[in-house]
Formats: structure tokens, sequence, C-alpha cells
């Protein structure tokens, strides 16, 4: 597989920068920084970028039908207006809010948003997995540390999903029809080391059902098979890449946020670019997203 080297595609230096999410309409990259509390929307013909600032963090957005986001916050599920300020809170997130947000999210291919949220603490595992559809809010997952790397198989079929403290990847038989479920195996674990602590963040699947994850603290992103070989893997110029999408007009960009929010300064003078928007092109394109659907 042909694949140039990632680049700086906006020098922004965010905090925790997370879910970027491509726009076909707008041919714009919308993505958040978490800590920076910011709604970012990027057009990388034009280069220009505005940020919508929120109340609260902001874990992940997704494009919603007939306008505007849906998004996950510390709060809960909340929906966005075009410009990203909040509308109206969808679900309220069922944890202790002192200690627990949203994280990753995404929409799968009936219109419903898949989210989950992060144990602050990192020492009880009280995070979980939810679905979001016109039902309510509903727990597919617990005893979670940090969930992320959601993303599905082409079919539809496979969800994608990780506990990112944990080193591990896991798949999911899933019912599009129902939004559940099933026969959870696992698809990756990865071996930490003194000198490299690299864990899978968020992810992305491209067309031939290849997984990409960034790897926070691993400074790459890796591309999996779909039987969970390690196909590639490309340094990012940053210690702390946060999630892999596809975006452009064909699909063949692979964007990439990353944080520097608490990062050592040895780190940061040696990745200056920290928490900044990388791309690189690829050969095989990415999947387009899903759009939420409230009524789902």
């Amino acid at each position: 597989m042909t694949a140039r080297a990632f680049e700086v595609a906006l020098d922004i230096r965010a905090e925790l920068g997370e879910s970027p999410h491509w726009c076909a309409e707008s041919r714009c990259l919308f993505f958040v920084d978490i800590k920076g509390r910011a709604l970012h929307r990027f057009d990388p013909e034009t280069g220009r970028h505005r940020a919508t600032l929120l109340p609260e963090e902001i874990g992940c957005v997704a494009r919603a039908k007939g306008g505007g986001f849906v998004a996950g916050l510390r709060s809960g599920v909340w929906r966005l207006d075009g410009e990203g300020r909040p509308v109206e809170r969808l679900a309220a997130n069922p944890e202790d809010q002192g200690t627990s947000r949203f994280n990753d999210g995404r929409v799968d291919p009936a219109g419903r948003f898949l989210a989950g949220t992060v144990d602050e603490p990192k020492d009880g595992g009280r995070a979980h997995l939810y679905r979001l559809d016109r039902r309510g809010l509903t727990a597919l997952a617990g005893g979670l540390l940090t969930s992320n790397g959601l993303a599905f198989s082409p079919d539809g079929r496979i969800l994608y999903h990780s506990d990112t403290p944990t080193f591990t990847i896991w798949r999911y038989v899933y019912d599009a029809a129902t939004g559940e479920v099933s026969d959870k195996t696992l698809f990756v674990r990865l071996r930490p080391s003194d000198a490299d602590r690299g864990r899978p963040d968020g992810a992305s699947v491209d067309a031939e059902g290849c997984y990409w994850t960034a790897l926070y603290e691993g400074g790459r992103v890796q591309r999996y098979a779909p039987d969970g070989t390690l196909l590639a893997e490309y340094p990012v110029p940053a210690r702390c890449p946060t999630m892999a999408a596809f975006g452009g007009p064909d699909l063949r960009t692979l964007y990439v946020t990353s944080a520097r929010a608490g990062r050592p300064a040895e780190e940061l003078a040696a990745f200056p670019h920290s928490g900044s928007l990388f791309a690189m092109r690829v050969d095989v394109p990415g999947l387009p997203e899903f759009q939420f659907d409230a009524t789902a």
C-alpha cells in the first residue's frame, strides 16, 4: 500500500483534539477539542477554520439528519445547531458527571448514535458504551475505563470497540435492525513496554474493511486487516495521536487529531505540533459517515 507521510493540515495545537468527522455536503472536516470545549470546522480547500466554544467538554460529534449535529458532552448527548451551539439534551449522562463524561461516538447504519464514556479516575471500570435511539439511552457494554475506537465494517455487521487503558480492541456482531450487539471477541491486544505505551484510541474502517487506529502515547497509526493482522503503521509527528478519520471528496485523505494537554515539556519540544490536525493521502478510501436520525 502506497502512502505518504503525515503532515500538518491545521496547526491548531488543541489541548485534546478528537472526533474528526468529514461532511461531504460542506466538504469540511469537523472535530472537537475536548479540554478546550470547542467544536472546530476546517475547510481543507481554502484553509479556512473557525471554532464554536461550548459550555462544557465535548467528547464526540457527528452530523445529524436535517442539519446540525449530535454530540456527546459531559452532561449527556445533545443536539447542536449548525454552528455547534447546544439546542436540546437528548439524554442525560447516567453516570457520576463529576468523574464521567462522554468520549468517542459514531452513528450506526440505521441512524442511531453509539457513544461511550470515560471513567476519569481510571480505577473502577465504571464507564459504558451506550446506544441512543428513539427508545432512549441503552447500555451495550460496561466495566470499561475509556470507551473508544468505535467503527463499523463496510457491511455494518461488525462493530469494533476499544477500551484504551487496557490496550484492547474488541469486535461484536452488530444487528443493524435492532442495534443489539453479540458475540464479543478479542480483535487485537497490544503489548505495552516501558519504551512504548501506545494504546488504541479513536479509529475508522476503510473500504476494504481494514481498521485504522491511532495509538495514544504511541506516536503512530496502525492499519489492521479484518482478521486482526497488522498490515502497516505510519508515524505521526505527535506522541499522542487520538483518532483517525477519512475525508476529502474522494475519502482518500486520512486525518488524525492529537493531544498536548498534560504532556511533558520535553515531549512538546520534540513534537511542537502536538495537538494539531495531521493528514496523509492513502490508496484505499474510507467509508461515508452516517447521519444521526432521532426517529431511528
